[in-house]
């Protein structure tokens, strides 16, 4: 095992990085300049860089992998790119190209591809960054922006085995609502997100349950990530109102569970028809899914009245059914049907 492999195995998620990052900028007379390789280090911005006073921030993550040939695969790439794009429109920043971001991805895989684990589960996190570069007080749009991509190697997110969460319903904060940033991946959210998340861990949780904002009984996702509900042979998510996030994980598990003879739905979920299908049984297994765990499964409900446990608690047939399905696909270890991995290095 190479010293690379083995930080990324035994560090704490996340914390350690490649040797280089990719940057570009974008000032409005030349657009978007071309992508630089730089090495990994710490950048200097002004105290007034609007960014730090007025939140234009956005940011994507996705996973490289090794695949059984030696190459390095991205896992759906392009709709990353997209969704980038979008989460750009909507905090008034500059779009960066699709072909920009992809070409962002190859420039850092090329350099630093044996930073990419081998090991099952294990895979290069990249995380692309957009930021706001003006510098003054104004509290205008920022005309200037700043790119950069960074890579982690990273372990399985549940390296000693998958373990099932137990989740608080917040009924005093919410994530998002209707007209806001819900469907961006904006750095604001998360921060908004952190008080929730601190009283959870003070009822003893591990993740935040957000419901919408406006009569707090729908079901919307699990701290940043989608929720799915088993009901036999049906694979249930709440649909997208524009205050929830477009998972590309939660997009590929509709497909695949489709691919898998479940009949697949979208629509809203209540709390109570959560507490009370779990209580009479026809509920069978709840899991959360993104791109730093993929799926997660959801063994307990903790909320002002109580708590209740999924099917017994522990991780359901169907969730892991899923998570190997998918994990085996970015690994390269089964056919992937559908064209989801883009080879970069």
């Amino acid at each position: 095992m190479s010293k690379t492999e083995q930080d990324s195995v035994s560090a704490p998620w996340g914390s350690v990085f490649t040797d280089h990052i990719v940057t570009a900028r974008y000032e409005p007379r030349i657009g978007w300049s071309e992508l630089t390789l730089e090495a990994h280090k710490p950048f200097q911005m002004a105290p007034s860089s609007a960014v730090f006073h007025y939140g234009q921030a956005i940011f994507e993550g996705l996973k490289a992998y090794r695949q059984p040939n030696d190459s390095v695969a991205a896992f759906r790439p392009e709709q990353n790119a997209r969704r980038f794009a979008r989460s750009a429109n909507r905090l008034a920043m500059a779009e960066l190209p699709e072909q920009h971001f992809l070409d962002s991805l190859r420039l850092l895989l090329s350099a630093d591809r044996e930073f990419v684990p081998t090991g099952f589960g294990e895979s290069l996190y990249l995380r692309p960054l957009e930021i706001a570069a003006d510098e003054g007080l104004l509290t205008n749009p920022s005309k200037t922006f700043l790119y950069v991509l960074m890579g982690s190697p990273v372990k399985d997110y549940f390296a000693g085995g998958v373990h099932p969460v137990r989740v608080w319903i917040s009924t005093e904060y919410s994530r998002a609502m209707p007209g806001g940033t819900g469907e961006a991946k904006c750095a604001g959210n998360y921060a908004a997100a952190m008080l929730a998340q601190k009283h959870g861990a003070e009822k003893g949780c591990d993740q935040v349950v957000w419901l919408d904002s406006v009569e707090r009984r729908y079901v919307e996702e699990m701290g940043g990530m989608n929720l799915f509900f088993v009901f036999d042979n049906r694979l249930v998510t709440p649909k997208l109102t524009g205050t929830l996030l477009p998972g590309v994980t939660r997009d590929s598990i509709l497909t695949l569970g489709s691919d898998l003879g479940f009949e697949v739905e979208e629509r809203l979920i209540t709390l109570d028809e959560w507490e009370q299908s779990a209580a009479d049984g026809t509920l069978k297994e709840v899991f959360a899914c993104g791109t730093a765990a993929i799926i997660t499964p959801v063994g307990e409900v903790v909320h002002e009245g109580g708590s209740y446990t999924i099917g017994e608690g522990g991780p359901g047939v169907v969730t892991m059914k899923l998570r190997e399905t998918l994990l085996n696909i970015q690994q390269g270890t089964v056919p992937d049907a559908h064209g989801w991995m883009q080879r970069f290095a």
